[in-house]
């Protein structure tokens, strides 16, 4: 059992995490032009939150996460909501190859910094985009690890302008980049620290 699965029957119970994700919603609305012929994947997503928010403006979602009991939960809130359109798969993109289908948007909240191997997970998600394709990573900015904490083996934030080389030397084109968000999060000292969120979107080309 992993840490999200820990944490996934008391997820949905955070005010933090919807406000986070509507806001992220409302910078993909205002970003990318979504039609309901387009069919998507979220990686990483967790309860489906920003899925949910996104389904009525797309054909179609994969909520892809590693972790198996937030696809449990996702399954539950896709059965009681009758969101036909909702695909929860439970699959580890970063141990897996992913050759079922392309997509022409895949989008992904605060789990990138998680990834150990960011180019990695980029080539795949180049991969599974169609031409034209959309990228949407909302993230961190690089921070002093505070966030996280001791511990934490993941990425402390990122460095925007290193992550758009990632994503141009494996053919994406046409990137720009907003803040979206700050979190407001207690950190060791028990100082309550903003940190902002960007959305950065990128087109396969």
């Amino acid at each position: 059992m992993n840490e999200f699965d820990v944490k996934a029957s008391e997820w949905d119970n955070n005010p933090m995490h919807w406000e986070r994700s509507r806001a992220i919603a409302d910078a993909i609305y205002r970003n990318i032009p979504l039609t309901t012929s387009m069919e998507a994947l979220e990686f990483g997503a967790g309860t489906g939150i920003l899925s949910f928010m996104l389904k009525d403006n797309l054909h179609k979602i994969i909520l892809m996460d590693s972790s198996a009991e937030m696809v449990r939960i996702i399954e539950g809130k896709v059965a009681e909501t009758k969101a036909d359109n909702l695909k929860p798969m439970l699959f580890d993109l970063e141990r897996e190859v992913f050759s079922e289908k392309r997509f022409d948007l895949i989008f992904t909240q605060m789990v990138l910094h998680h990834v150990a191997d960011v180019e990695s997970i980029i080539d795949k998600f180049s991969k599974m985009l169609n031409i034209g394709g959309y990228l949407a990573i909302a993230d961190l900015y690089k921070e002093d690890g505070s966030f996280h904490g001791n511990g934490f083996n993941g990425h402390n934030g990122f460095d925007v302008v290193e992550l758009k080389g990632i994503l141009g030397r494996n053919s994406f084109v046409n990137l720009s980049h907003k803040q979206c968000f700050i979190v407001n999060r207690e950190v060791v000292s028990g100082e309550i620290k903003p940190f902002p969120v960007f959305l950065l979107i990128a087109k396969r080309n």
